[in-house]
């Protein structure tokens, strides 16, 4: 079972950048596609970025795409968000997801394909 905790997250203005971090547990780190799921107050959990176990495989969601990189190093079983022109409306607690059952190479944008979960990372973007 992998477990997953996140880092990173904090307080910004608006156009400034913030990186995330998600440190995994479990020596099979490497076999899993991982994600970045977000959730505003009130709001459902948004998929936000997915990247496969190599690296090769990135995808992203509509409202961070060009803004947000997802990116991952299997020799320190961790994976990074970097978020550039952050907005007010990207303010919500960001989740790290592992996709422990996915197909390798293949990245999904489903929260409900992603069996392990963070614990949250807070990010606030003022105006």
């Amino acid at each position: 079972q992998v477990q997953l905790v996140e880092s990173g997250g904090g307080l910004v203005q608006a156009g400034g950048s913030l990186r995330l971090s998600c440190a995994a547990s479990g020596r099979t780190f490497s076999r899993y596609a991982m994600a970045w799921f977000r959730q505003a107050p009130g709001k459902e959990r948004q998929f936000v970025a997915a990247i496969s176990w190599s690296g090769g495989t990135k995808s992203y969601g509509d409202s961070v795409k060009g803004r947000f990189s997802i990116s991952r190093d299997n020799t320190k079983n961790t994976v990074f968000l970097q978020m550039n022109s952050l907005k007010p409306e990207d303010t919500a607690v960001y989740y790290c997801a592992a996709d422990t059952n996915g197909t390798p190479g293949v990245v999904r944008s489903g929260r409900s394909n992603y069996e392990a979960w963070g614990q949250g990372t807070q990010v606030t973007v003022s105006s």
